[in-house]
């Protein structure tokens, strides 16, 4: 046998071996097979070709870039390079590898119509990678209409994630597109997609729906718990956001702990509950918040997050170390600005509230005024804020006239109801009415002058304020002017017109009358029965001031005579309960059972008891009395209570020991004894009763 037959020999041998180990998924020795038949002919692609195969499953990605990068006999490597540098998160890379195949594609699905379906379906993958999220969705839109096979469900869930982030991105003018709901993976990224729209009643709903789902196809499958808890945990941790959202921040709390006790493996979802407890915490328990959120920026964790994810929990870093960690809060600000350049005046904001805090307000002014003159005149709303944030910084600093300054160089948005609203507070603050009235005055020069571009329902408060401002401050004509603008817009509102007439009687009595003719007559606002009711209220007067009000002039004659006699009533002589409250006679007064007419009353009986003579006022028990001497009397009284002293005063001679005098003092202390006793008789027959 020559060489080349024992070559091929070889060769089938080895393409025999790598079938085999291909079919049962032994990639190791599958490789080592391939490598032989590179080794022995570098131009079988075929073996090539499962090397990238090999390399791939084992995630050996860099080594499939470095094979390519030496050159093969393979017709065609673009679906192996791009897919290996999408799985190393180089999204951006494997974007322009498939564009390359597509020439000029890569604007519009007709143009990314003639790739390979698989080109196709890693195309609409690199696209959400990239958060181009318009171009994905009609790509799958496309794919899923032109393809039919096993994988129809993972495209149809794919799409729907498409569409809730494409919500989330937009707010709550997000897409409206209605997409089915017939899987807990539908059913999630419907309640993802409401949650963009901040509709977060309805997105709760909607998850706890497929978190039920979930379980239940789960558990039909035979899946153990602790998968089904896996897969249940990033719905738990949006449900949480949608609590937290609405307010129900202990709910949000519990869920998101579980989430962390339960040690996912989503490295992205990690971070994005560490994140948000941090933001439950604030500027509590700031230790516990520093450990979350070194979880939250890890690089792990910043590959798989999506820009608008890095965004949020960089700034909330920022925030973090204003409470946690002052010396670095300036740092993690400056870097904040430079990762994220859209965010660069928030940044801003950090640092000179930094400022702020150490009580360094003229370092921070000076940083927002630098900013504010890089700032092109077009970006007129972040120069407001600027200047507010200077303003408020002034304030803090006690510089009234100072922030006055700011507010008055600010040109024509010095004219804004809130600034002069803030413009006339600080001017009666300083004392300075004649400012304050000028700076009414210009404004309403100002927007008299404006033909449009401003919605007068917003100014209506102003013109009222400046109008009372100047009715109280002597200047009828200057609030004339202020009311004519608001009769303007409210020609139907009396109340303006009279207040207008009051102003034009201070200076122009003409106007006033002529302005008058234009109020509705009295007569049409009252009536006589109007009248009547507020005359017989009696919340204006008294009671006995009611009762004593004649009846009105003119009524008309009962049918009915009076009662006990057969004449009629009289005209004028009221209605009959008037009648009745006339004629009821007045009841006497009932007296005592033993009255006596003729005994003299007790001159001392309208006195109050401790008042009279014969008064006694009884010991209050719950005083203590001061115990003077023995047996609770005092020392003066001891001879007089003393029975052995007493017996022996009547006997006339010196006290001496006797059987009499022995025995009164046994009885004597008998008696005492026994009366010590009685109480606690008593109290031992309550508590005997009791049982």
């Amino acid at each position: 046998m020559s060489k080349a037959e024992a070559k091929e020999a070889t060769i089938r041998q080895l393409y025999t071996e790598l079938n085999k180990h291909c079919g049962s998924a032994e990639y190791d020795k599958a490789l080592k097979a391939a490598n032989k038949i590179i080794a022995l002919d570098s131009s079988e692609w075929k073996a090539a070709k499962c090397k990238l195969v090999c390399l791939i499953q084992n995630g050996k990605f860099e080594e499939v870039l470095k094979f390519l990068d030496r050159g093969t006999s393979i017709p065609d490597t673009t679906f192996e390079k791009a897919y290996s540098e999408y799985r190393l998160n180089r999204a951006e890379d494997a974007f322009r590898t498939i564009q390359a195949v597509a020439g000029s594609a890569g604007a519009s699905v007709e143009q990314w119509a003639g790739l390979a379906p698989n080109l196709k379906e890693l195309l609409a993958q690199v696209l959400y990678r990239l958060e181009r999220y318009d171009e994905c969705f009609e790509l799958y839109r496309s794919i899923i209409k032109n393809t039919h096979d096993d994988y129809d469900d993972e495209r149809r869930t794919n799409m729907s994630a498409v569409a809730a982030n494409r919500c989330i991105v937009a707010g709550a003018n997000g897409d409206q597109t209605q997409l089915p709901e017939d899987s807990y993976e539908l059913a999630y990224n419907a309640g993802c997609a409401l949650a963009g729209r901040q509709q977060y009643g309805e997105a709760e709903r909607k998850l706890r729906t497929s978190e039920k789902m979930c379980r239940e196809a789960l558990e039909e499958d035979g899946a153990s718990e602790e998968d089904i808890i896996d897969e249940i945990t990033i719905i738990k941790v949006q449900l949480a956001y949608c609590l937290q959202m609405q307010g129900r921040v202990k709910e949000a709390s519990a869920l998101y702990a579980d989430a962390l006790r339960h040690k996912t493996n989503d490295a992205a979802l990690t971070a994005v509950v560490s994140n948000n407890l941090v933001v439950i915490n604030r500027d509590q328990n700031v230790f516990d918040s520093r450990k979350k959120m070194k979880v939250a920026t890890s690089e792990q964790a910043e590959q798989k997050l999506t820009s608008r994810q890095r965004k949020t929990i960089a700034f909330n870093n920022c925030l973090l170390a204003y409470f946690a960690s002052p010396a670095e809060c300036g740092l993690l600000a400056s870097r904040l600005a430079v990762a994220h350049p859209e965010l660069e005046f928030q940044s801003l904001l950090i640092r000179v509230a930094q400022l702020a805090r150490d009580k360094k307000y003229r370092e921070a002014i000076e940083l927002l005024e630098s900013y504010a003159q890089k700032l092109p005149r077009e970006r007129t709303v972040e120069l407001l804020q600027v200047r507010f944030a200077i303003v408020q910084l002034q304030l803090v600093a006690g510089n009234r006239r100072a922030a006055i300054e700011t507010l008055e160089a600010l040109g024509d948005a010095r004219y804004r109801p809130g600034v002069v609203s803030a413009l006339v507070t600080l001017h009666l603050g300083l004392d300075n009415k004649q400012a304050a009235s000028e700076i009414l005055k210009s404004a309403v020069d100002w927007y008299k002058r404006q033909k449009g571009g401003i919605s007068d329902a917003d100014l209506s408060d102003m013109w009222r304020q400046a109008a009372s401002f100047h009715l109280r401050g002597g200047e009828p004509a200057t609030a004339a002017k202020s009311l004519e603008e608001l009769l303007r817009t409210h020609p139907n509102d009396m109340k303006l017109l009279a207040q207008l007439v009051i102003a034009y009687a201070q200076f122009d009595p003409a106007k006033a009358q002529q302005a008058s003719k234009r109020l509705p007559a009295l007569e049409t606002l009252t009536t006589v029965s109007e009248i009547d009711a507020l005359e017989a209220t009696n919340w204006m007067m008294i009671a006995k001031a009611v009762r004593r009000k004649q009846p009105l002039p003119g009524g008309g004659a009962s049918g009915g005579g009076a009662r006990g006699t057969g004449a009629d009533q009289s005209p004028g002589a009221g209605t009959p309960a008037e009648q009745r409250r006339q004629k009821r006679k007045k009841r006497k007064g009932k007296l005592p059972k033993n009255y006596d007419a003729s005994a003299q009353p007790d001159p001392e009986r309208w006195l109050p008891r401790y008042e009279r003579t014969g008064y006694r006022k009884k010991r209050d028990r719950r005083v203590k009395e001061v115990i003077k001497g023995s047996q609770g009397t005092a020392s003066g009284q001891a001879d007089q209570y003393d029975m052995s002293k007493v017996y022996n005063q009547a006997k006339q001679s010196p006290a001496t020991p006797g059987a009499g005098g022995s025995g009164q003092h046994e009885q004597t202390a008998a008696a005492a004894a026994a009366t010590r006793q009685l109480p606690r008789k008593n109290q031992h027959k309550k508590k005997k009763g009791k049982h």
